[in-house]
C-alpha cells in the first residue's frame, strides 16, 4: 500500500529543486513548477497520480491568487487608468474570444468550445510579465502603464467568465436550451452576491477584525484571514458561481479596512506555495504523448497565439493612442498565455466541455508561449530598436538633455525618484542652496515640476548612462529616495564600478535589506518605518505634557543608537545656540587614502585621530563597509575613510591622514 505522505513529498521536494534551478537561471519559477509538473505527471513519470485530492489542493492556489488581486484592487486605480483598463483592455479580451470563436467556427466546432477556449488565450500571464517589468523598472513607462491596465481588466474579466463556465458546460450536450434566461440568472445571482456582500460585508468584516486583532494573537489573525477566504469562496460555489469570486470578493473587503498590509503579509505564504502547486498540477496535464502526437498543431497554435497578441495588441496600442515603439513594446510584453487560462482550460476540461484531444495541443502551446514569454520580455527592447529608432534616439536625447543641465555642477546631490521623499529632499536642499538633479520616470510629475522650475529630470537612475549624464563623477551625495531594493542595488553596483568614493544614502521601507543594501556599498539606510515611529512618538508624547527638550533628547538617542553616523551630532546643542555655534557642531568629511599618502599601511591607533577629537566612524575598503573599526584596523590605498568631527578637528585630521 502506498504510503498517503508520499505523493505529497514529492511534490514539495520537486518544488524546491525546481525554485531553485529557475532562481538561478533567473527565470520566473512559476516556469519550473510547470516543468517539475509535466515530468512527474500520470502522462510521464508517474511519480503523482492525477487524483481528486490533488486537483482540489490546487483549486485552493487559484483561490489565494484571486484573493490577493482582491486585496489589490482599487476604485480609484481603476479610474485613473479607466481608459486603458476599460477601453484597451475590453477590446483587447472581446477581439480576441471573438477571433477564437470565428476560428472554431470556421472549424465546425460547438460555439461554446469557441468561447471557452477565446476567453482562455486572452489572457496574459500577470505573474510573469509583472515580475519582470518591475525587476527592469519599467513599470512606469508608457508601454509598462498600457500593460498593466490591460493586465488589471484580464483579471476582472476572469470572474464572469469562471461565471458563466458551468452554465456553457451543463448544456454542452443540448442544442435547444435557451441561453438568455440561463445568463440572466447567473448574472443576476452574481449582482445579488455582490450586493450583499458588499453592503453588509464592510461594516461586518471592519467590526470583526477589531474583535479579532484586539486579542493580539498572530495565530488567531492567521487563522481569521483563512477562515473569511475559504468561508467567501464556500458561500460563492454554493451559490452556484465559483470559488474563485468568493475569494476575490473576500479580498476586495479586507481591502478597504485598515488590516489591509498585514492580511496581505500573513497570506503570502499560503499564496505562493499553493499556487506553486497549482502550477505543477497544471503541468501534469499536459500528456507529452499527445503532444508529440500532434507536434505540428502545437506549433500553429503556439505560432498563431504569439503573432496574433502581438498585432492585435500593437493594434489597439496605436488605436489608444501610443508612439509605434510603445505599441510593440506592449504587444511583446503580452505576447504569451496566462495563469488564468490554465484556470479556465482546466475547469472547461474538467466539467466536459473541451475534449482532450482539443485541450492538449492548446494546453502546450500555451505553456510553451510562458515558458518564451521571459525571453521575449527581455529581448523587445533590442528587438524594438531594431524596428523603430526613435526610441534609441529619445534615450539619446534625454542623457543629452541631463548632461547638459548639470555641465556646470559640482559637488551637487543627485536625487534617485522625485516623489513625496524625493520632493521634501529638494526643497530642503534648495533652502540650504545647495544644487541638485532629480531623476524620475514619471512624465506627468516630471512635466508638472519643470513648469514650477524644479531640477528634475527624466530618467532611469538605474542606468549607468544616466547616472554619468547626471553628473555622477563630480557630484558629492547620490539619494535614492524610492523605496525598491532591486533598483538600489544597481544603482550601487555602478557606483560601486564608476567612483566608489560617493556617499550614496538609501530609503528603504523596513529594516529587511539594511545588511544587503550596506554590504553593496550605502553609506547609510534610512528605513521609513523607523522614522515614521519616531514621528508618532514625539507627537504622543507632546500631547502628554512632556517638554519639548526631553522629546528631541529622547528622539536624539534613539536616532543616535540607530544611525551610527549621528552619534554625538548634537551633544551640546540647544534651540538658543545652534546658529550661533554652528561652526563648532560635528559634522561629516569622506576622505578617499591616495597611493603615498602618510597614513597607508598604518593602523588607526597608529594615526591617533582621537587625539585631534575626530572619529573614524567607518572605513569602505573596495566598497565594502565596516562600521566602527578598531584601532588595529590598517588603512591601504583606495580606502574611503568617514571621519566625524568639527570643521577645523576635520581639516587637521585630513592633513594627518594625507601628509603625517
Amino acid at each position: 500500500m502506498t504510503n498517503p505522505l508520499q505523493p505529497i513529498l514529492i511534490l514539495l521536494a520537486i518544488a524546491v529543486i525546481a525554485v531553485v534551478i529557475f532562481r538561478l537561471l533567473r527565470l520566473p519559477p512559476m516556469l519550473g513548477y510547470l516543468l517539475a509538473g509535466v515530468i512527474i505527471g500520470p502522462h510521464a513519470l508517474g511519480w503523482v497520480p492525477e487524483t481528486e485530492e490533488t486537483r482540489h489542493l490546487a483549486e485552493f492556489g487559484v483561490v489565494f491568487l484571486m484573493f490577493s488581486i482582491g486585496l489589490e484592487f482599487s476604485l480609484s486605480k481603476l479610474v485613473t487608468m479607466k481608459r486603458i483598463v476599460f477601453g484597451f483592455g475590453t477590446s483587447q479580451v472581446v477581439i480576441s474570444i471573438l477571433l477564437v470563436m470565428a476560428i472554431t467556427w470556421f472549424l465546425d466546432m460547438d460555439w461554446r468550445i469557441g468561447l471557452a477556449l477565446g476567453g482562455a488565450l486572452a489572457m496574459s500571464s500577470t505573474a510573469i510579465v509583472i515580475k519582470m517589468l518591475s525587476e527592469r523598472l519599467e513599470l512606469n513607462t508608457p508601454y509598462g502603464r498600457q500593460v498593466i491596465g490591460v493586465l488589471l481588466f484580464q483579471d476582472l474579466a476572469v470572474i464572469p467568465l469562471l461565471i458563466i463556465m458551468p452554465a456553457l458546460a451543463r448544456t454542452v450536450d443540448s442544442e435547444t436550451v435557451d441561453y438568455g434566461p440561463m445568463f440572466a440568472i447567473a448574472a443576476l445571482k452574481a449582482i445579488a452576491l455582490l450586493a450583499l456582500i458588499l453592503s453588509f460585508g464592510q461594516r461586518l468584516m471592519r467590526s470583526w477584525f477589531h474583535v479579532v486583532a484586539r486579542q493580539k494573537s498572530s495565530e488567531l489573525f492567521v487563522l481569521n484571514v483563512l477562515f473569511i477566504t475559504l468561508g467567501l469562496a464556500w458561500l460563492t460555489e454554493l451559490a452556484g458561481l465559483s470559488l474563485a469570486l468568493g475569494a476575490f470578493l473576500a479580498g476586495m473587503l479586507i481591502s478597504e479596512t485598515e488590516y489591509r498590509y498585514q492580511v496581505e503579509d500573513d497570506i503570502k505564504p499560503f499564496r505562493d506555495i499553493l499556487l506553486g502547486l497549482f502550477f505543477i498540477t497544471i503541468g501534469m496535464l499536459l500528456d507529452i504523448q499527445v503532444v508529440i502526437e500532434n507536434f505540428l498543431w502545437v506549433a500553429i497554435i503556439l505560432i498563431a497565439l504569439i503573432f496574433v497578441k502581438i498585432v492585435l495588441v500593437t493594434g489597439l496600442s496605436r488605436l489608444f493612442g501610443a508612439e509605434p515603439n510603445v505599441a510593440v513594446r506592449t504587444g511583446m510584453n503580452l505576447a504569451q498565455g496566462g495563469e488564468f487560462g490554465f484556470v479556465l482550460l482546466a475547469q472547461a476540461g474538467g466539467s466536459g466541455l473541451i475534449e482532450n484531444a482539443i485541450l492538449q495541443p492548446i494546453l502546450a502551446a500555451v505553456v510553451l508561449s510562458m515558458f518564451l514569454a521571459p525571453f521575449i520580455i527581455e529581448y523587445s527592447e533590442r528587438m524594438t530598436q531594431q524596428l523603430y529608432t526613435s526610441e534609441w534616439m529619445q534615450r539619446a536625447m534625454q542623457i543629452t538633455s541631463i548632461a547638459a543641465q548639470t555641465i556646470a555642477e559640482q559637488n551637487h546631490v543627485i536625487i534617485c525618484g522625485y516623489g513625496r521623499s524625493g520632493q521634501n529632499l529638494s526643497r530642503i536642499l534648495e533652502q540650504e542652496s545647495i544644487p541638485f538633479i532629480a531623476l524620475d520616470l514619471d512624465p506627468q510629475r516630471i512635466h508638472e515640476a519643470k513648469i514650477a522650475g524644479e531640477s528634475v529630470m527624466y530618467g532611469d537612475a538605474a542606468r549607468k548612462e544616466v547616472l554619468i549624464a547626471a553628473g555622477m563623477l563630480r557630484a558629492k551625495v547620490l539619494v535614492v529616495s524610492y523605496s525598491d531594493t532591486v533598483s538600489a542595488l544597481k544603482i550601487l553596483n555602478h557606483v560601486r564600478t564608476l567612483r566608489p568614493e560617493l556617499t550614496v544614502v538609501v530609503r528603504t521601507r523596513d529594516d529587511s535589506d539594511i545588511d544587503l543594501i550596506k554590504e553593496a556599498g550605502a553609506t547609510e539606510v534610512v528605513a521609513e518605518i523607523m522614522e515614521g515611529s519616531l514621528m508618532l512618538a514625539s507627537h504622543a508624547l507632546m500631547f502628554m505634557n512632556i517638554s519639548t527638550g526631553r522629546i528631541l533628547r529622547r528622539i536624539r538617542q534613539t536616532r543616535e543608537h540607530r544611525y551610527r553616523l549621528f552619534r554625538g551630532f548634537y551633544f551640546g546643542v540647544t534651540d538658543e545656540n545652534e546658529e550661533g555655534n554652528e561652526r563648532l557642531l560635528p559634522r561629516l568629511l569622506t576622505i578617499t587614502i591616495i597611493p603615498g599618502a602618510a597614513s597607508v599601511n598604518k593602523t588607526l591607533g597608529q594615526i591617533n585621530l582621537a587625539e585631534l577629537s575626530v572619529e573614524v566612524t567607518a572605513v569602505r575598503r573596495r566598497n565594502i563597509r565596516g562600521s566602527l573599526p578598531s584601532e588595529e584596523t590598517r588603512l591601504e590605498a583606495g580606502d574611503v575613510v568617514v571621519l566625524r568631527g568639527t570643521q577645523e578637528n576635520l581639516a587637521a585630521a585630513e592633513i594627518r591622514l594625507m601628509q603625517g
